[in-house]
């Protein structure tokens, strides 16, 4: 794959190449593919978990449970 990019946007990938320790504009640009899919993961999963039904109040009383139960978990 071949990208074209106007001067000012290759002169900052080339800046980020060498401040930054990637070896090649390729690794940078892979870098930056990996996070943005990252980003839309966590997107659907805040979108997924706000259509889905409310849960039980993450109060005091709910972490204690949870602490519990990890303390009696079989190992």
């Amino acid at each position: 794959m071949n990208i074209s990019l106007p001067e000012n946007l290759k002169a900052y990938v080339d800046q980020q190449v060498n401040t930054r320790g990637y070896g090649t504009s390729s690794e940078y640009l892979r870098e930056l593919i990996r996070k943005d899919q990252d980003i839309q993961k966590l997107r659907n999963l805040l979108l997924d978990g706000a259509a889905s039904p409310q849960g039980a109040e993450a109060n005091s009383a709910y972490f204690e449970g949870l602490r519990d139960r990890i303390k009696h978990a079989p190992s």
